[in-house]
């Protein structure tokens, strides 16, 4: 979701494709226990420039595993996923400046190189040398721009439903967006969200519109708009073939906001992998985490 004339608004080696089944560092701490386990942790990081929410699940000394949310989002979209990944992984996940617990600050930039390089510096707080990184929608437009910047620290990509270029978006009808009325109420957010998935009736989890609503109206369309901007500059496949990261890229078949058949734009980034899932929408992570889940640890397990 992005805000652009020509993008998605809310007012705003071998590759190979396949059908998948249908089936004290300047932060406060404090922790939740997982089952008992003391394996799960929230924190917040103050930054330079802004103070970044950020949630650690699974054993510390598991591989790194970090999951990136999309615009209007924020990290409680992985929440079902989390529990699924967090045996085998070392998992985090941050809100992204802007969005869910983290800052919102009006004088700070919202350029997506910028907000990589914050995600990086919260991996470097956290003691976290290497990790692979799964984005959601344009949560892989961050993932892909932290690749570029610190090739050092991202060992592979899985992108989800992330669109490749402007070129892939599906036109939606825009949500009118009225900073005096601000925030949005709870129907206008439910009824731009009917894009994101497959079936109508999919309940989305209250929580997660809470959270748009605790963004402000500058956040919110800052962000869209300078996700535009870095597809626009270039399009994904085209940054990530000279990077030589392996690359999973899931794609719900039934995508209503970016065309389906664009997912097979990565397939000029050597070594990728693509899976289009049957029945699914834009959000995979919630319609079925399970066989989402399934195949991101396939993927994490076929390349240690």
């Amino acid at each position: 979701m992005t805000v652009s004339d020509s993008g998605p608004r809310m007012q705003s080696g071998p590759t190979s494709e396949r059908h998948a089944p249908s089936q004290d560092d300047g932060s406060s701490e404090s922790y939740a226990p997982s089952q008992d386990d003391g394996t799960t942790g929230s924190r917040t990081l103050s930054l330079d420039d802004g103070d970044l929410h950020v949630c650690q699940d699974g054993p510390r000394d598991a591989p790194a595993l970090l999951l990136v949310h999309g615009s209007a989002s924020s990290l409680r979209s992985w929440d079902a996923m989390v529990p699924l990944l967090a045996g085998r992984h070392h998992v985090i996940r941050i809100d992204l400046l802007g969005h869910g617990r983290s800052g919102k600050p009006d004088d700070r930039s919202y350029a997506t190189p910028d907000q990589a390089r914050r995600v990086g510096e919260a991996l470097d707080r956290l003691g976290i040398e290497h990790a692979v990184v799964a984005g959601h929608s344009s949560g892989g437009v961050v993932a892909t721009a932290l690749a570029e910047l610190r090739p050092g620290l991202v060992d592979a990509l899985a992108l989800i439903n992330t669109g490749p270029s402007l070129e892939a978006y599906i036109p939606q009808e825009p949500l009118p967006l009225d900073p005096s009325r601000w925030p949005p109420t709870d129907d206008q957010i439910l009824r731009f969200g009917r894009t994101a998935f497959s079936r109508p009736d999919f309940e989305v989890p209250q929580e997660l519109v809470d959270e748009v609503r605790l963004m402000t109206f500058h956040t919110l369309t800052t962000t869209m708009r300078e996700t535009t901007e870095y597809l626009k500059e270039r399009a994904l496949p085209d940054r990530l073939a000279g990077l030589g990261k392996p690359l999973l890229v899931l794609f719900g078949a039934d995508d209503g906001r970016w065309r389906p058949s664009s997912a097979a734009g990565y397939r000029k980034v050597p070594g990728v992998t693509v899976e289009l899932l049957p029945g699914l929408g834009h959000t995979p992570i919630l319609e079925d985490p399970q066989r989402t889940a399934a195949l991101l640890l396939d993927f994490t397990t076929r390349r240690r």
